[in-house]
């Protein structure tokens, strides 16, 4: 079957460029080639169709090539049969005329003689007009005597086989017969070839050939050959058509489903499939809106508990603050007076002042989770030198560092001006430093600013105890500790890091991770350079020189 559109996706230009030339065709050829790779891995029921086709082009040519040998075969068995019958009654004729005839006194006579049996005796009572006789010398005759072939058509003694001279020649007695090529009229066909040997007084033993080219024989064949290819072509045809809709009605459903799966993975939860009847694939649309019913419940329950969830937090937030407010003007009073008081009561003052700030710092961070929760997280961007709030950030912590023995440095390169929320970069700078003090262990800690054409970045490492394998992905959720049992000698809340992450995502930025036991670690902030801009790559990278190959989540995956 031939198609006259052309592909899709496959290039106009391949067309127009070197038409006939050589280039052309083999652009071209890759093209088609290209669409046919791109239907079969994109389209089931193209591939089950052109597989259908394929496998009966196959059985036809099996079945076909079969049929077409058998027919042959029996065609050519019966004409040699017929052939060898009728060859066996001219070479009797022409032997019996041979013997009863006085015409044998002389090379003149016996010339006539043998001319007249071929061409009056052994043709025109024949009951094929087609056959044609070869009267020629045996080549194991060696009597003095020598006639001329006599021939009674235009096939010469050249189109007859050596061997089949030589096998006559061996076995007079015998008929021998061979199907081979003659010449008639210029053309090449298959012909019976029967041959016989015949006794001429005075000339010796002569081989008799009786030829029947089968012209007919090869007509036939030609005829059964374009019918069969015509009938194969439209067996094709109807295969395909056949294929093509019983496919489609198999293939139509799924892709319906298909449809409705990616509409119910956009959001869209109230679509559902037509399931019609009560066959296989009515029972797989049924079961397909049964599932999207439970997901939805599911769904809706996961969404209700999520928000009672977060307005339970956001309530309870907001509601801790007053009696928070009262509690802390109350112990602000204690801790004022905490010298009149006994040591015991004066150590239970500064404990309980410590921990009430600590306490604020976890509902401030609670209170921005929940806005986080409910999309109420608002960006306030504007352009601003990264170098400038990773500086405040630093003189933030000098204190900090100066306690744990760490000394902090800034390393900046390239252009660092960017659209950001100054206060959401700075207190995820704040996480981060703070955080590489805390674990550092007393050593540097190194703070590294660059820019490119897409985006900005900081990378602070440190080199402490690090991290274990698999608890970079884990550093950024809610509450998580390396170790639960390290004391937090900064009041953390477990927060910081959370935060962090979701204030990079509000940048659309990316905020990664990596860490080895003993080597420390790198948290690496990564944000697009103009808002509504994808980051290319980060202008830092994430993995040390002298580390292995880090584990990076992306805040945006």
């Amino acid at each position: 079957m031939t198609q006259s559109a052309q592909p899709q996706g496959a290039p106009h230009d391949a067309q127009q460029q070197g038409t006939g030339t050589r280039p052309g065709l083999v652009e071209r050829a890759r093209s088609w080639w290209r669409w046919l790779v791109h239907k079969w891995r994109a389209s089931l029921q193209f591939r089950i169709v052109t597989t259908t086709v394929l496998l009966s082009l196959i059985v036809i040519l099996l079945v076909g090539g079969y049929l077409f040998r058998a027919i042959a075969g029996g065609l050519e068995a019966d004409r040699v049969r017929q052939a060898q019958g009728e060859a066996r009654t001219l070479t009797r004729i022409a032997q019996d005329s041979f013997d009863t005839s006085d015409r044998t006194g002389s090379v003149e006579e016996l010339t006539g003689l043998v001319n007249s049996v071929v061409r009056q005796q052994l043709v025109p009572q024949g009951t094929d007009p087609d056959r044609q006789i070869i009267l020629t010398r045996s080549i194991n005759n060696d009597s003095p005597t020598l006639l001329s072939t006599v021939l009674s058509g235009d096939i010469q003694p050249a189109d007859i086989p050596l061997d089949l001279r030589r096998a006559v020649a061996a076995d007079p007695t015998r008929q021998q017969t061979k199907v081979s090529q003659v010449s008639v009229d210029g053309n090449r066909l298959p012909a019976v070839i029967v041959g016989s040997q015949v006794e001429i007084s005075l000339a010796g033993s002569y081989d008799l050939y009786v030829v029947y080219p089968m012209q007919r024989e090869q007509d036939t064949l030609d005829l059964i050959a374009r019918s069969l290819a015509l009938g194969s072509l439209g067996l094709l045809a109807l295969v395909g058509g056949v294929s093509y809709l019983v496919t489609r009605q198999v293939v139509t459903p799924v892709r319906r489903a298909a449809v409705v799966a990616e509409r119910l993975s956009s959001g869209r939860l109230n679509e559902r499939m037509r399931a019609r009847g009560e066959d296989d694939l009515a029972m797989l649309g049924k079961s397909f809106n049964e599932m999207a019913d439970s997901l939805q419940n599911q769904i809706r329950q996961l969404e209700g508990l999520s928000r009672l969830q977060q307005r339970f937090t956001s309530d309870v937030s907001h509601e801790l603050r007053t009696p928070l407010t009262t509690i802390r003007m109350a112990a602000d009073l204690i801790y004022d007076s905490r010298d009149g008081f006994d040591p015991v009561v004066g150590r239970s003052a500064e404990l309980l002042h410590n921990e009430l700030d600590r306490f604020e710092e976890l509902l401030a961070d609670l209170l921005e989770i929940s806005r986080f929760d409910a999309g109420a997280a608002a960006l306030d961007a504007e352009s601003t030198d990264l170098r400038d709030s990773v500086a405040r950030v630093v003189d933030f912590a000098e204190p900090l560092a100066r306690r744990r023995g760490s000394e902090v440095t800034i390393t900046a390169t390239g252009e660092c001006i960017a659209e950001i929320d100054s206060r959401r970069v700075e207190r995820i700078l704040r996480n981060l430093v703070v955080n590489a003090i805390e674990h550092g262990e007393g050593q540097p800690i190194e703070v590294r600013v660059a820019g490119n054409a897409t985006a900005v970045a900081v990378a602070v490492r440190d080199h402490g105890v690090g991290l274990k394998p698999g608890e970079a992905s884990l550093v950024f959720n809610r509450f998580w500790r390396a170790d639960p049992a390290r004391a937090r000698t900064t009041g953390g809340t477990g927060l910081g890091l959370a935060i962090s992450l979701e204030d990079a995502r509000l940048h659309d930025g990316w905020l990664q991770a990596w860490g080895e036991p003993g080597a420390g670690s790198v948290f690496r902030l990564t944000l697009p350079r103009r808002r509504g801009v994808a980051i290319g790559e980060s202008p830092v990278p994430l993995q040390p020189s002298d580390g292995e190959a880090p584990y990076d989540q992306e805040s945006d995956r």
